[in-house]
């Protein structure tokens, strides 16, 4: 495997410093996910970009949650499964929606598992979804604006999940209690 350097405000290339401050002022460290973003400010910038504006979406704390672990478990991130369990707890998401996630069984209300199943569908099917499964989605009163907002959530999941797939990113300690595998490796 290719070994990636886990950059520091230090070390970094010179366009990631100022990317690397905004890692500390948001999350009070700098995360692995971004030092290794950092040998490409240009990713590290546009995945920061991007995590912001996905929190800005109409999508609450729960929903937040429920699209980015629907991916990261999906795609079975080692990093950023974990590291989102960081920020729901941190957040105030309910356990029992990051646990049902996490370990991929029925989340505790319809409209969140709605949310689940459009999310797996967008990202199993590339985004060619039936006309069936977007009306389920808007039947579960969801909006067309919500379904452009998965769409960002994807984008940015996209981005650290293949990233943390090719540098095989080492889990931040903060992380770490929330370790995971997926269901056929845990096994």
């Amino acid at each position: 495997m290719t070994e990636f350097t886990l950059y520091d405000q230090d070390t970094a290339p010179d366009a990631a410093k100022p990317l690397l401050d905004n890692s500390v002022a948001a999350f009070g460290m700098v995360p692995n996910l971004h030092a290794v973003m950092a040998e490409s400010p240009q990713l590290l910038e546009t995945y920061q970009v991007a995590h912001e504006l996905f929190q800005k979406t109409s999508f609450d704390k729960d929903e937040l949650t429920v699209v980015w672990q629907a991916i990261n478990v999906e795609n079975s991130c080692h990093y950023c499964v974990p590291a989102h369990s960081a920020i729901a707890k941190s957040s105030g998401v309910d356990d029992a929606v990051n646990d049902a996630l996490r370990n991929q069984t029925p989340l505790p209300n319809a409209r969140l598992e709605a949310l689940r199943d459009f999310t797996l569908k967008v990202v199993r099917d590339r985004g060619n979804l039936d006309d069936a499964s977007v009306q389920a989605f808007l039947d579960a009163g969801y909006t067309r604006k919500n379904i452009l907002e998965v769409i960002l959530g994807y984008a940015q999941k996209v981005m650290s999940n293949y990233t943390n797939h090719l540098a095989d990113t080492p889990v931040d300690k903060p992380f770490q209690k929330f370790a995971w595998q997926p269901a056929e490796k845990a096994a």
